[in-house]
C-alpha cells in the first residue's frame, strides 16, 4: 500500500479532502478540476483507490500530484476493495500534520468554487461539529439538503429531494430536522472524529454515513447546514444505482442497503427492530413489486435476512 508523501503546509485551518475512487479516474479528474477553483485554498486532497493495483496505476496516470494552486494530491493504494467507509477511514489515517476538518466527497461530485468556504463559515459559528450543504443532480434538481431518519421504520429520506435549487431554503429549519448529512459531501471536524470514531467500515457500502451521524447524535453532537455550499453529484457511477427503471437495478446496492439498515437498527435502536423490519419490507414492496421488479424485491429480502444474521463486510459474491 503506497501513497505519495508530499503534502501542503498544515495548520489549524487546514482541510483534508477525502475522496474514495473505484476504477473511475475520469470522475476523480473532474472532481479535482472543480476543487482547483475553490475560494478556500488551504487544503490537501487524499484519494484512496479501492480498485486494485492496476486501477491505482491508472489513477496515478490520470490525476496530478498537485493542483494548479499548489495543493498536494495524495494518492493511496488501498490494495483491496475496502468499501466506501473503509476508503474514507484510510484517507483519514493517512492525513499528515494538523488539520481542522475532513471534507468527504464522492468521486463523482463537482463542488462549486465557494462550497468549502461556505461550509467553514457555518462551522465558524462553533455550535456544530459537522456541516453539509446542497447536493444537486443538475441545475434544476436538488438531490439532498441532508437526511431525515425514521428509526421505527428503518427508513431515511432526503430533505429537499426534487425541489428547485433556485427557491429559498430555511437553513434553520433544515438543521432542526437534520439527522444525517449526505454522504456525497460532508465536512466533519477533527473533534467529531475523535468523539465519534471512524466510519463503520464493515458496512462496506450503503448506510455507513447514516450510521456515523446517528452515532454522533447519540453523543449529543449537532449537525449544521448551509445552502451556499453547493455540490453537483453524478449519482451512483460506480455501483449502477442510477434510478429510472427499477427492474434494471443491480443486486449489490439493494442488498447492502437493506442489510445495513437492519444492522444499524439492531446496533443503535434494538427495541425498534420489529417495526423497522416491517417498515423496510413494506417500503420495498411498494417500491419494487408495484413496478414489477420482483427480482429487486428478492434482493431486498436477502439483505434483510443477512442483516438479521449479523453479516458484515463485502459479500462473498461481490467480486
Amino acid at each position: 500500500m503506497t501513497h505519495s508523501m508530499e503534502t501542503a503546509v498544515s495548520g489549524p485551518q487546514h482541510i483534508a479532502v477525502a475522496i474514495v475512487s473505484f476504477r473511475n479516474p475520469g470522475d476523480v479528474t473532474k472532481c479535482l478540476a472543480a476543487l482547483a477553483t475553490s475560494t478556500w485554498t488551504d487544503f490537501t486532497v487524499y484519494v484512496c483507490e479501492n480498485g486494485g493495483d492496476a486501477a491505482y496505476e491508472n489513477l496515478c496516470a490520470a490525476i496530478p500530484d498537485r493542483l494548479p494552486g499548489g495543493q498536494s494530491v495524495v494518492r493511496i493504494n488501498a490494495g483491496d476493495n475496502l468499501g466506501y467507509a473503509g476508503g474514507v477511514n484510510r484517507c483519514i489515517r493517512t492525513i499528515e500534520g494538523d488539520y481542522r476538518a475532513v471534507w468527504v466527497l464522492n468521486p463523482d461530485t463537482e463542488p462549486e468554487a465557494g462550497a468549502l468556504t461556505a461550509l467553514l463559515a457555518r462551522l465558524d459559528r462553533n455550535d456544530v461539529d459537522a456541516v453539509g450543504g446542497v447536493v444537486l443532480l443538475n441545475e434544476t434538481y436538488v438531490q439532498s439538503y441532508g437526511g431525515l431518519w425514521r428509526p421505527w421504520l428503518g427508513f431515511g429520506a432526503s430533505m429537499g429531494l426534487g425541489t428547485d435549487p433556485a427557491q429559498g431554503v430555511d437553513a434553520a429549519e433544515i438543521e432542526r430536522n437534520l439527522w444525517f448529512l449526505s454522504g456525497a459531501s460532508m465536512l466533519v471536524t477533527r473533534d467529531f472524529i475523535h468523539k465519534v470514531g471512524p466510519m463503520q467500515d464493515d458496512y462496506f457500502l450503503y448506510a455507513e454515513e447514516v450510521e456515523w451521524f446517528l452515532r454522533a447524535r447519540q453523543k449529543g453532537i449537532k449537525l449544521g447546514f448551509t445552502p451556499e455550499a453547493r455540490v453537483f453529484h453524478g449519482l451512483g457511477t460506480t455501483t449502477g444505482w442510477h434510478g429510472g427503471d427499477f427492474k434494471t437495478w443491480p443486486r449489490m446496492p439493494i442488498y447492502l442497503d437493506a442489510r445495513n439498515r437492519v444492522r444499524m437498527t439492531a446496533q443503535l435502536t434494538p427495541l425498534l427492530l420489529p417495526t423497522a423490519l416491517l417498515g423496510i419490507v413494506a417500503h420495498g414492496a411498494r417500491r419494487y413489486l408495484r413496478k414489477g421488479a420482483n427480482a429487486q424485491f428478492g434482493y431486498l429480502l436477502q439483505g434483510v435476512v443477512a442483516g438479521l444474521r449479523g453479516e458484515s463486510g463485502r459479500p462473498a459474491w461481490v467480486k
